[in-house]
């Protein structure tokens, strides 16, 4: 489902109000997304995932304690691997994300199929969340991370 998920980033998302406002742009996505090659069930999970996606970012976002400490369930380090709870550990630190967005990506990431994750998955996911935020300069920070992993670096 991933696949789709990226797919739909790459050629909707800028465009996400249109096709979110009418039935009729979803339903020529969804057979856009079909002519591509996608499973009819893998679509319809996409973009269920992505409607999930824009009400929650639509939520009031709560406010954390920068004391507070995030301790990972089982079910999360199993899913997510180290590298990528460190990963967003530092965008959090780095003042990229909040703890609000650091707990909404682990929230969409959950909900894929996969039974684990990679770094390039959850670096996928925290652009979509980005974007979808209109949070479009520290989207293209995570972007450039994604294309040029060996390349990141904080100064």
């Amino acid at each position: 489902m991933l696949e789709v998920l990226i797919f739909i980033y790459q050629n909707y998302w800028d465009k996400h109000d249109e096709v979110e406002s009418k039935e009729t742009d979803e339903a020529i996505m969804a057979y856009e997304l079909s002519q591509a090659g996608f499973n009819h069930q893998d679509i319809l999970h996409a973009v269920d995932w992505v409607k999930d996606l824009r009400r929650s970012v639509q939520q009031p976002q709560y406010q954390q304690d920068p004391a507070a400490l995030r301790i990972f369930c089982e079910l999360e380090r199993n899913k997510i691997n180290d590298e990528s709870l460190n990963f967003l550990c530092l965008l959090q630190q780095s003042e990229l994300i909040t703890a609000y967005e650091r707990d909404l990506i682990i929230d969409r990431a959950m909900v894929l199929p996969q039974e684990t994750l990679r770094m390039e998955d959850i670096r996928w996911i925290t652009m979509m969340v980005l974007w979808d935020e209109s949070r479009k300069q520290d989207y293209l920070f995570v972007e450039d991370a994604l294309f040029n992993p060996k390349g990141l670096s904080l100064q």
